[in-house]
């Protein structure tokens, strides 16, 4: 009980900051189901579609078949959904820029993928695509709930079935 009054109140503490909250950065919002900022879900959004992509495309030269032909599907999704977050913002219905870099988590797991190699390579990176999905569809469910962007709102609501395949699909990989 404590420790959910603790969670509880770092999430709303944190829903309050006007920099990436830290509820967002720990987890704690997506424990509590609370909605990140139109800011953090931009940013959390463009990070994980640069790893998306960048993680990919190291699969298509170190994974099997089976992570190749996954890898390419999220290239080419992945890519689309940055097009379509550059044209909330370009449209300016969302005022937010996305970061210039994947942030230093991202990056971390980024470059320990770079330095493998055959059967550890792929099962680091299915296990990266299991654990990338299910943040993307906690943070995409809890903003098309309850999103202080409408616009955003709306793309976060019909981006999630997608999200949600492809976290089945990473989830066969890891089998």
């Amino acid at each position: 009980m404590k420790k959910t009054a603790i969670v509880a109140l770092c999430a709303l503490t944190a829903a309050s900051a006007g920099a990436q909250s830290l509820g967002e950065k720990s987890g704690a919002d997506a424990m509590v189901g609370v909605p990140p900022s139109t800011e953090d879900f931009v940013k959390e959004v463009a990070r994980s579609d640069m790893f998306e992509i960048h993680s990919s495309k190291l699969a298509l030269k170190k994974g099997d078949a089976q992570a190749k032909e996954f890898a390419q599907h999220m290239i080419t999704d992945h890519q689309k959904t940055t097009a379509e977050l550059k044209g909330l913002i370009k449209s300016g219905k969302v005022s937010v820029q996305p970061p210039a870099d994947l942030g230093q988590p991202l990056q971390t797991r980024l470059d320990k993928l770079k330095k493998e190699t055959g059967h550890d390579f792929t099962s680091n990176y299915d296990e990266d695509q299991v654990s990338a999905h299910q943040d993307a569809v906690s943070l995409f469910g809890r903003y098309a709930k309850d999103g202080d962007n409408p616009d955003l709102k709306d793309w976060a609501a019909r981006t999630l079935p997608t999200l949600q395949k492809h976290l089945e699909m990473a989830q066969a990989l890891n089998k």
